[in-house]
């Protein structure tokens, strides 16, 4: 059965990519950190792109045998932190790019100061609020629950920020820093660590609503990407529109074929007929020729 155009766009798009880092996307100033690409099986070649211009190529090896690649950044500086994306390529296409990953430099100017209100050991269901304070002038702060794979909170204040959670449960206990922000990749150093202790009420490991900050303040992609970010590079999506001219030329070859083939069964269909209309008059000519032999 033939395949029309729809059907050869939907069988030759790729999924796209998958992209993380490790150890993690907040990253201390100098330390390394690698970044994963992750496409299909058949993948043979690697694109990384920051702040949506190219960066890095990788390929796979042996070619088509590994599912992902790694990109490494040996020291972590404010330079290379930002917003990273991927993409792969299969036989002649791209995929499409991978979501973002925003890559968070910390240990960078000043220090902040973190406290506790009403105190580090409080009961089960008690109001409790953290108070990060830096003089520095910024007014976007980050506090991190360590030992967990928690988002950060994020609230804003002038030179303080105030992180309420209530009511309180066991599962708020743990070490907490915070941070200032300079920039949506740019941190300050981290606080000294506070314990927080919760006794009372029963165990529960689950995180409480109230752990969870709203959507304004929620750690995501989308949150603290920068406009230029957003505003795709046409080299980040010139995959696609590649992809899509191939398609395409591949359908108007298919189509060129189509009419040569019928163009030349119509010629050889005329040719056919001439052949037997000349047969037929020289038949003619021979009958006549014969009978008037025979007069």
């Amino acid at each position: 059965m033939p395949r029309t155009l729809t059907t050869l766009l939907f069988l030759e798009t790729l999924s796209k990519p998958t992209i993380w880092a490790k150890p993690n996307f907040i990253i201390p100033n100098g330390m390394p950190v690698i970044i994963w690409c992750q496409g299909m099986h058949k993948a043979t070649e690697y694109q990384l792109y920051f702040e949506g211009q190219l960066s890095a190529l990788e390929k796979s090896n042996p070619p088509g045998m590994m599912n992902k690649v790694k990109f490494s950044i040996h020291t972590m500086t404010s330079k290379t932190a930002g917003q990273y994306r991927c993409s792969y390529r299969s036989g002649e296409l791209w995929s499409n790019p991978s979501d973002p990953l925003d890559l968070v430099i910390t240990g960078m100017y000043d220090k902040p100061t973190l406290s506790v209100h009403p105190g580090s050991e409080v009961i089960s269901g008690e109001k409790v609020t953290f108070y990060c304070h830096l003089e520095t002038a910024t007014s976007t702060f980050f506090l991190l629950k360590e030992g967990r794979s928690s988002h950060p909170q994020r609230r804003y204040g002038n030179m303080q920020a105030e992180f309420s959670m209530s009511p309180v449960t066991t599962a708020h206990r743990g070490t907490y820093r915070c941070f200032g922000s300079y920039n949506n990749h740019v941190w300050s150093f981290p606080s000294e660590p506070v314990t927080l202790l919760v006794t009372g009420g029963t165990e529960n490991t689950s995180l409480t609503p109230t752990e969870q900050p709203s959507s304004s303040d929620s750690w995501e992609p989308y949150l603290v990407t920068t406009k230029t970010g957003f505003q795709e590079a046409p080299a980040l999506w010139d995959h696609t529109t590649q992809n899509l001219l191939q398609i395409c030329l591949a359908f108007l070859v298919l189509v060129a074929l189509v009419c040569i083939l019928a163009e030349d069964r119509l010629r050889s269909k005329k040719t056919q007929e001439g052949a037997n209309l000349a047969l037929s008059w020289e038949c003619r000519r021979s009958f006549r020729k014969e009978k008037h032999l025979d007069e």
